[in-house]
């Protein structure tokens, strides 16, 4: 199937086709895809018809999205973290590699709104060369995150020539790729591309549900597939108003991704990003939330709750004061509300 027809099968992408399909007026759709555009699996859209609201949110273009006035372009200042196209360099020994330029599903919250889906962000196969250029003369570099849009949208044949030239570089160890697909289109993930990512060890994936909804037979086969190909798989899970913003969906969320192999890793609160402050919660509520987990959810279901910090600083752990007084003892409260204390002296 050429790519063409693949998208025109598997996807939405115009705000006419979208209104139809969920019986809603078009023109505020036309409004936001003329900023920023839009694309739903059908798949997805089935979802969203039978869940409603919170599925809803994540997908479908809002007025809100042209009102942000406090929101930054690149919140994250990726642009300025670049030292050649397509590749950014913030921490010592890691980098972030983008090769796709496309989702399967355009989240309404995402930190590249700026770019995904747009001319601004077609990624040929000269910005990759340079971009390994950079990799082999950066030794330093132990660890790439392959991302974008999502890498798994590209053709096996050219993701697997990306993986297969990073293993080639002796600095790097790990490869770690970021990826929707098994939530926004899951069976997208085929045993012929778990086979291939099995030869680049070690691999590890990093995917993104953010509601219990999004954890279907679908995609627990996808992760399934992924996982018996022996990658460790991870979540990434944003915080959103209206979307998972409870400590009860939190929950349920972080115990259906146990079932499925996929190891909590991260709730994130919302990026800085202009388009999406009617996404953002306090950080009260992130912190409200955690209280709720810790002590009280198996210790794999607890993520990190973190902020990538504005101006490129990078992601800082955000985690409910436990710690009243640190001195020669430490004096702390438990989960359950109660006081403790430990020694905090070395004995001769």
């Amino acid at each position: 199937m050429s790519k063409h027809s693949l998208l025109s099968s598997a996807f939405i992408t115009t705000p006419e086709h979208l209104a139809q399909a969920l019986d809603i007026a078009v023109e505020p759709l036309r409004a936001v895809h003329a900023v920023y555009p839009l694309r739903v699996s059908r798949y997805y859209l089935e979802l969203i018809k039978q869940h409603g609201l919170p599925l809803w949110r994540q997908a479908v273009p809002d007025p809100q999205e042209l009102t942000d006035a406090d929101g930054l372009v690149d919140p994250l200042d990726e642009e300025n973290l670049s030292p050649v196209p397509c590749l950014v360099h913030k921490y010592p020994d890691r980098a972030l590699l983008l090769v796709a330029g496309e989702c399967a599903m355009y989240c309404r919250f995402c930190t590249r709104k700026r770019k995904v889906g747009k001319q601004e962000m077609t990624i040929d196969d000269e910005a990759i060369a340079a971009a390994l250029a950079y990799l082999r003369r950066t030794p330093a570099i132990s660890d790439v995150l392959i991302s974008g849009g999502d890498p798994f949208m590209l053709p096996l044949a050219r993701l697997e020539r990306i993986l297969k030239a990073l293993r080639s570089i002796p600095s790097i160890v790990t490869i770690r790729i970021g990826t929707r697909i098994p939530c926004t289109l899951p069976m997208r993930v085929t045993p012929r591309l778990a086979a291939m990512l099995k030869k680049y060890h070690p691999l590890y994936i990093n995917t993104h549900f953010n509601h219990p909804a999004e954890i279907t037979p679908e995609a627990e086969l996808a992760c399934a597939r992924l996982a018996n190909a022996g990658i460790p798989l991870g979540c990434q899970t944003v915080l959103l108003r209206g979307v998972n913003d409870r400590a009860e969906i939190i929950r349920e969320l972080l115990y259906g991704l146990l079932r499925i192999r996929v190891k909590p890793y991260y709730l994130f609160q919302a990026d800085l990003t202009k388009g999406t402050s009617h996404f953002r919660t306090t950080v009260d509520c992130g912190l409200a939330i955690m209280r709720h987990l810790i002590g009280h959810v198996t210790g794999p279901a607890v993520p990190t709750y973190a902020l990538d910090a504005p101006g490129g600083g990078g992601k800082i752990p955000l985690t409910p004061a436990y710690i009243q007084h640190l001195d020669e003892s430490l004096e702390f409260t438990t989960y359950q509300g109660y006081q403790c204390s430990y020694p905090n002296r070395i004995y001769p």
